[in-house]
């Protein structure tokens, strides 16, 4: 599980940089546009799990800002890292 987690993390980074590339100079043809409108959808995505994180989350582990940029950079796979530390942190207390 924990190589999937870097190997995603690692292909959305990626991904991140192809699309903020395109916005500083955009590729040519309809890879453009098609780029610019999966960046949108992106980042609204991203920000609905940011959302989701602090409601399921911020009762069960202290946050910071680094942990709340970490889940809008790198999505479910910063997710799946946190749910990982809350099952852990249950299974201790009970």
């Amino acid at each position: 599980m924990n190589f999937i987690v870097k190997t995603g993390k690692a292909i959305t980074l990626l991904a991140w940089f192809l699309m903020a590339y395109n916005l500083i100079m955009p590729f040519d043809g309809d890879i453009a546009v098609i780029l610019n409108i999966l960046f949108a959808v992106t980042i609204f995505m991203h920000c609905f799990q940011v959302i989701i994180f602090h409601t399921l989350f911020k009762s069960l582990l202290t946050l910071s800002k680094s942990d709340y940029f970490s889940v809008f950079t790198f999505g479910i796979f910063s997710l799946l890292k946190y749910r990982s530390q809350v099952i852990q942190k249950l299974a201790k207390s009970s």
